[in-house]
């Protein structure tokens, strides 16, 4: 039986809530010491290409070829995918958290990402994210990106939401003011404990272990 409460959806992030970030500065570093890559021109390269990639107009082997492959190396594409790919960890804590309120209080769970369409549809696969997750608002599909109020509009649309009904998880401090900004109600997530304290105060009560 539904819990009684005002809130109707639960929008989040992906990266930074749910799992890791798909793809950051950090894994990018790894990559070119592990293939033996020249770090800043692989970086340049990348800035020049992954907000397309993002948006869902490059696949991933051609953001690889302008990005790595744009010159023979000793390495293949699928090897440098699965590399890609394994940074990728689930915050088991979160999945748990967003599946109890999910079944507590019939929320319709919304995710609004920055994603890469093979990134994300591994994601979604490896960590069974759609089995609770109503929609996916990724870039990747709506061809737009955070910080793009536009985003968050399909996704009030997809939900059939008003904004004072939902509550938007997030870890990056501008997103989250564009969403207050649409009256939507936003937590900065930085860790499980003060996340739930937020959600307590929003009056989504995680269920007790």
């Amino acid at each position: 039986m539904r819990k009684k409460n005002s809130i109707k959806s639960l929008f989040l992030d992906i990266g930074g809530v749910l799992l890791t970030d798909g793809w950051t500065p950090e894994y990018r570093a790894s990559a070119a010491s592990k293939f033996n890559i020249n770090p800043v021109e692989m970086e340049n390269r990348h800035q020049l290409a992954f907000h397309t990639y993002e948006e869902g107009k490059l696949l991933l082997d051609e953001y690889l070829q302008h990005v790595v492959f744009y010159k023979h190396r000793p390495f293949s594409e699928s090897q440098f995918k699965i590399f890609m790919f394994s940074r990728s960890k689930a915050y088991p804590q979160m999945i748990d958290l967003i599946r109890g309120l999910k079944r507590k209080y019939e929320l319709k769970i919304i995710a609004v990402s920055n994603e890469g369409r093979e990134l994300n549809a591994y994601r979604i696969r490896k960590f069974k994210l759609d089995e609770f997750v109503d929609s996916f608002i990724s870039s990747c599909y709506v061809h737009i990106r955070k910080p793009d109020v536009e985003i968050f509009r399909i996704a009030l649309d997809t939900s059939q939401s008003p904004p004072n009904k939902v509550i938007y998880i997030e870890n990056t401090p501008m997103f989250v003011q564009i969403a207050k900004d649409l009256g939507i109600k936003s937590i900065l997530h930085t860790d499980y404990k003060s996340t739930c304290l937020k959600l307590a105060s929003f009056g989504l009560e995680p269920i007790n272990d």
